[in-house]
């Protein structure tokens, strides 16, 4: 009878250690965000998406509104094509705007959607037309040694 009680204690530790990792693997992963909730798609194209990636968080006002859905390269416009899953509970005007914001120095990137005022609101397959790239760490910290070298020579 003890030997059949220790057993059961045994299964139950392996099956909470088991859920403990299946757990962690999808909060490394950032796929944590399972949801059943109705969503609607939108897109937005960017000159340069820097380390935007798939499941990054759509935030306005600094509140999770969406999850970017796909990312995609469209070669007509030569632009990246991202394709943001917005929870149906939020709605933003047309002539809303997004940019790819960075938490931190050098944290995860995101997108950040600014509110526009047009009285209708973004729907499935609606496009946002005014959107600004991802800064480039490098690309900044080459315009900084530019400037100095540049005010040297004179």
């Amino acid at each position: 009878m003890q030997r059949k009680s220790l057993d059961v204690w045994v299964g139950l530790f392996v099956v909470i250690g088991v859920a403990a990792l299946m757990f962690l693997a999808l909060k490394a992963g950032n796929n944590s965000t399972f949801s059943l909730a109705k969503t609607y798609e939108i897109t937005a194209k960017f000159d340069n998406i820097g380390s935007l990636r798939p499941q990054a968080a759509v935030k306005a006002s600094g509140v999770v509104v969406g999850r970017v859905a796909r990312i995609a390269f469209d070669d007509k416009s030569y632009k990246a094509a991202v394709t943001l899953e917005m929870d149906a509970t939020y709605k933003f005007p047309k002539d809303s705007s997004a940019k790819i914001l960075t938490s931190g120095l050098l944290g995860e990137q995101y997108i950040g959607i600014e509110a526009g005022g047009e009285e209708q609101n973004l729907a499935q397959g609606d496009r946002i037309a005014r959107t600004q790239s991802a800064a480039v760490l490098e690309d900044l910290i080459n315009q900084f040694i530019y400037s100095k070298a540049a005010e040297g020579k004179d």
